[in-house]
């Protein structure tokens, strides 16, 4: 079974798509912190990480850089999924320095998302 981790600090989107998902059959942690976050990602392995760009704590940006500490560049773009309601250019192009893909919130199309999420 694949492990995912959501780190999203808005409660009813990160419960909404732990439902979903685990809906799909896959095995969900989730965070509203980035710190509680890391700690999951350096003690935990996952096949995808959800991560939200804007939390309370810190960036998801500094969520990605932490995971350095346990995963290669090429296995950075391929786990994490980084969520954004903020899609100026700056965002843009750091997100795209790791090699992410990137979905804006809200959603257009929830089914098309969750598509993303679990390829």
């Amino acid at each position: 079974m694949k492990k995912f981790l959501i780190i999203e600090d808005e409660i009813l989107i990160q419960q909404s798509l732990k439902k979903l998902l685990e809906r799909r059959g896959f095995e969900i942690d989730v965070s509203a912190s980035g710190k509680q976050a890391i700690e999951f990602i350096l003690n935990h392995d996952y096949d995808r990480i959800i991560c939200d760009l804007m939390l309370q704590d810190i960036s998801g940006f500094d969520v990605i850089e932490e995971s350095k500490k346990k995963y290669r560049p090429k296995e950075i773009s391929s786990k994490f999924i980084i969520m954004t309601a903020y899609n100026s250019p700056q965002v843009l192009n750091r997100a795209n320095s790791y090699q992410c893909r990137l979905l804006n919130k809200p959603f257009d199309d929830l089914e098309q998302a969750l598509k993303i999420m679990v390829e």
